[in-house]
């Protein structure tokens, strides 16, 4: 019997209820949106979702993995299926840096990763957030590899990185209001490289 509720207790902190998880979700966006990134808390998230901050810290084990998840629910960035690599990207890049610019989620974004310079938990949360998304721009290079597009050995997470560093050096500089011209330029440097031609 002592082996089961040991079990029973182990399992309970470990798995989300759903409901709680959106409860606390839900206050978290109205915390930040009420008290903005400077003055967020997870004692106000705990108050407005009458949950106990053990449970939230549980779930969030820092507040930038809390406020990580805030901006992910946030997020509505489209990753183009259109057939062709440089078409993808130069419509994921218009699409994330016209969120960037236009949504409060954005500027959380953009608060989060000048917080990670000096924080050492938030650049752990930035790393992992990071592999999730680069990720979804891994697919589209997948993708025009099966299409034949892009050669085979070609590393997809690599791609993936040089597209990032496109849109984060725009968005620390605040340069998100860059003409579709200069982003297809630069994702054509990126899938048909810069060597002279011979």
């Amino acid at each position: 019997m002592g082996e089961d509720a040991d079990q029973a207790r182990k399992s309970i902190g470990a798995r989300r209820n759903p409901d709680s998880a959106d409860a606390i979700l839900d206050a978290a966006e109205a915390v930040l949106v009420e008290a903005g990134y400077s003055s967020f808390s997870i004692e106000a998230v705990a108050r407005r979702a009458r949950a106990g901050k053990p449970t939230i810290y549980r779930w969030w084990p820092s507040k930038a993995a809390l406020l990580f998840d805030v901006y992910q629910r946030l997020k509505r960035v489209e990753y183009p299926d259109t057939g062709n690599l440089e078409d993808d990207l130069v419509g994921f890049l218009k699409n994330l840096f016209s969120h960037w610019r236009e949504t409060s989620s954005g500027s959380v974004f953009r608060s989060l990763i000048a917080e990670a310079q000096s924080d050492a938990t938030v650049a752990a949360v930035l790393a992992d957030y990071t592999k999730g998304r680069h990720a979804h721009t891994g697919q589209m290079v997948e993708r025009a590899k099966a299409r034949g597009e892009v050669a085979a050995d070609v590393d997809p997470m690599l791609v993936a990185d040089l597209v990032a560093s496109f849109a984060w050096t725009h968005l620390l500089t605040n340069r998100l209001h860059e003409d579709e011209t200069t982003i297809r330029k630069a994702v054509r440097y990126v899938v048909q490289g810069i060597a002279h031609k011979r």
